[in-house]
């Protein structure tokens, strides 16, 4: 009998040239429903984006990669100007449609700048550009697996067998092409028999981990408890975790770390309880030109989804005031280590992260 797929055998984010669409799992229909959607349009795009349809912030910056190359690969024009005027006018629109999540902006300037280079300083026709764009998107993804990969790598070696690993939001391979950051090390584990024991938070008011991570762990075999995001602190309280492991959205250069809403508050538990939180970061969420976390953007989202968006009926009486942001900031010096595909950051973040962004750029 054929073996079941999982969630984790399908593709997060896919390019289809033969339908010359984006292929993204409609995350928004999780845990109920699998369904692979194709994104033609830029409009479809941005509301996939924006809708949360392909979120966590590397999955982001690999749609973006393979949404503007589909768009840019459609400009009828052989005048690399008229062109790259076109191809600006995707490229900001796709932008505008998260602000918090840096992958998304990397992605999109990566694309950008090896146009440029190619059209403008080769004089390559627009047909070699768009090829350029092609295999550079391809390039992006790619490169995601072997980042999230060598991330887990990294923190592997922070923990020990039979370790209790507390996880906020998804991280996992739903928000990457595979293995995820936050959950690289417990995959990686799985792969060696470590058997964590793993507590994934609800993380509301989208419930990204109960939908999520809890879903895709538990279809991996992964020892997963699920708890709403009110329990961190009598789980930590009874021993039971021996580190907290979550991704990020942005990383300022001070080391302080835009993550999903909540974070801080696990954070701030967790030093109350002596339990290492550790960032799990791909080096495209650094952002050098961030001074701190106070400079980053906070998206704030409509309020249905904190009221009515998981509800039968309206849980929250009408014209109540809402305040819900999608991300919170937590400060550097509640983070025992930002784990990177370059290596483990640690205080002061003001001179380890600069290393490591140094390592990159000579790698590269």
């Amino acid at each position: 009998m054929e073996n079941q797929k999982t969630i984790l055998d399908y593709d997060t984010v896919a390019l289809d040239e033969a339908q010359d669409a984006v292929i993204i799992i409609d995350q928004t229909l999780l845990p109920g429903k699998i369904e692979l959607i194709a994104l033609h349009t830029a409009q479809e795009m941005w509301d996939a984006i924006y809708l949360l349809k392909v979120r966590g912030a590397p999955a982001i910056g690999v749609a973006a990669a393979l949404g503007i190359y589909l768009l840019a690969n459609r400009i009828e024009t052989e005048d690399f100007e008229e062109f790259y005027q076109k191809f600006t006018e995707y490229k900001e629109y796709l932008d505008s449609s998260r602000p918090t999540a840096v992958n998304l902006s990397w992605a999109l300037k990566r694309m950008d700048a090896v146009a440029v280079k190619a059209g403008r300083d080769e004089h390559k026709t627009v047909a070699k550009v768009k090829e350029i764009l092609h295999n550079e998107a391809l390039q992006i993804r790619a490169e995601d697996v072997e980042v999230c990969r060598k991330i887990g790598e990294f923190g592997l070696e922070l923990v020990k067998p039979g370790d209790g690993i507390l996880t906020h939001c998804n991280a996992g391979q739903l928000a990457t092409v595979k293995y995820g950051t936050a959950t690289a090390p417990i995959y990686l584990g799985q792969e060696k028999g470590y058997h964590f024991h793993v507590f994934a938070d609800e993380t509301r008011p989208l419930l990204q981990g109960a939908r999520l991570t809890a879903f895709e762990l538990h279809s991996a075999g992964v020892d997963v408890t699920l708890i709403c995001d009110n329990m961190s602190a009598s789980v930590m309280s009874k021993g039971w975790v021996q580190a907290v492991f979550v991704g990020c959205d942005r990383v300022a250069a001070n080391g302080d770390t835009a993550n999903k809403i909540g974070t801080s508050v696990v954070a701030a538990v967790a030093k109350q309880y002596n339990v290492p939180v550790y960032i799990c970061a791909p080096t495209s969420t650094i952002d050098m030109a961030t001074a701190t976390g106070a400079d980053i953007c906070i998206e704030q989202r409509k309020a249905e989804e904190v009221t009515e968006m998981w509800y039968k009926e309206r849980m929250a009486p009408e014209g109540v005031k809402v305040y819900n942001p999608a991300f919170d900031v937590t400060d550097h010096e509640l983070i025992a280590g930002i784990v990177t595909e370059y290596g483990v950051a640690r205080a002061p973040y003001t001179e380890s992260l600069k290393e490591i962004m140094d390592r990159k750029a000579q790698r590269g």
